[in-house]
């Protein structure tokens, strides 16, 4: 299982001709039953390949889809029947701090974009996938609306400097204590 992977659609993605079906081929290689895309701040990369799967299958019905195109269409039911894909993000909070929300497979990507504005995520940045979109929303209301959206919270790298055990901060015991034993997380 990994909960923490980034795609093409993270503007820091290291490899950005690397595709959906790639990163699902590489799921497999690894022999991952579940995995989550969590890209910074958007459901953009988890939307593109849905919208990809859906275009071959259109294809499919209207009986266009090409030799390349099945065979990438057959390669996409084959993993997925293997894989489990979860929809997500890795909000940036407050300081910075990173924090994972993690959905549901049947979780309408609107219904995460709108989750995305509700934690004021500028209309402009929702597809861009940054990590610096600055302060948008403190880590405990984070935590909050993720949970009551019927998502899974998770500090990610909550040791880094990116995490909200704060290393380097001067922050006080107790708000080291909130942001680490919340019951929403």
């Amino acid at each position: 299982m990994d909960l923490h992977l980034h795609t093409p659609a993270s503007r820091d993605y290291q490899e950005p001709r690397v595709s959906y079906l790639d990163i699902l081929r590489q799921a497999e290689a690894r022999n991952l039953d579940i995995i989550a895309f969590t890209d910074h701040n958007t459901v953009a990369g988890f939307a593109a390949m849905q919208q990809q799967i859906e275009e071959l299958k259109l294809l499919e019905r209207l009986g266009r889809l090409q030799a390349h195109e099945e065979r990438r269409l057959v390669e996409y039911r084959r993993i997925l029947d293997k894989v489990l894909v979860l929809p997500g993000f890795e909000f940036t909070a407050t300081f910075g701090f990173h924090i994972l929300g993690i959905f549901p497979p049947d979780t309408p990507f609107t219904f995460l974009e709108h989750l995305l504005l509700s934690l004021n995520i500028p209309l402009s940045q929702l597809q861009a996938g940054s990590s610096t979109v600055g302060a948008s929303a403190d880590v405990l209301t984070v935590y909050q609306l993720i949970n009551n959206a019927g998502g899974l919270v998770i500090a990610a790298h909550a040791n880094s400097g990116n995490g909200v055990v704060m290393r380097g901060l001067d922050f006080g015991g107790q708000t080291k204590i909130a942001y680490t034993q919340d019951p929403n997380l």
